[in-house]
């Protein structure tokens, strides 16, 4: 009889460990700090002329080119370089 409450209360306490371990392991999955920073990285690639484009980071595509790092008056983070383009939308 005390063989059986062992084994139950084993069985109880590896249903409460995995219960536990589901319900908590999404608060420490690691979250997309890309997407909540506006910018994502770009894989370094060979353009159609043959060109090598190094990696870099590029802000998020949206309607407007007035947030482009390359518009005036913004300032990439990353490099410190000032925006040399007009905004056209």
């Amino acid at each position: 009889m005390q063989t059986k409450f062992k084994i139950l209360t084993a069985i109880n306490s590896l249903i409460l460990s995995l219960t536990i371990g589901l319900i908590s392991s999404p608060v420490f999955a690691k979250k997309n700090v890309d997407s909540l920073s506006g910018s994502h990285a770009v894989k370094g690639h060979f353009k159609k002329d043959g060109k090598y484009v190094q990696p870099h980071r590029a802000t998020n595509p949206n309607q407007t080119q007035r947030d482009n790092w390359s518009s005036k008056p913004n300032v990439n983070p990353y490099t410190g370089k000032p925006g040399t383009k007009e905004a056209e939308k």
